[in-house]
């Protein structure tokens, strides 16, 4: 199966887990293409001063792969910034957030599994 860029589905999620500003998904998959094993494959847009709030990830797994840009990341109550070709990873029970604090968009992959 191929799916072309026209076919996917991109949402604007104003105060993301109550972040800051309006960010971006685009979803690769859907949940059944999945196998139900996680709920999100994607692409996250933050614009400059944008962001997803703090949140903790009760039964799942969250992945990210910083495409393009910098941003401030709080892994579990820890901040720091990541860049362009780092991975972070939120195991189940743990929580974290993102923000753009640059003049330039970040980009990311996301991938969210069920643990």
């Amino acid at each position: 199966m191929i799916k072309k860029f026209e076919e996917l589905k991109t949402e604007e999620r104003t105060h993301m887990r109550g972040g800051d500003g309006t960010v971006t998904v685009t979803s690769f998959v859907s949940a059944e293409e999945l196998n139900q094993k996680g709920r999100l494959f994607g692409k996250i847009t933050l614009r400059p001063g944008c962001g997803i709030g703090y949140h903790v990830h009760e039964t799942d797994s969250e992945l990210f792969y910083i495409l393009k840009g910098t941003a401030v990341y709080d892994d579990n109550g820890t901040v720091t910034k990541v860049s362009a070709g780092n991975v972070t990873l939120t195991p189940a029970g743990t929580g974290h957030a993102i923000k753009n604090e640059s003049d330039e968009d970040v980009e990311l992959i996301a991938l969210i599994v069920y643990a």
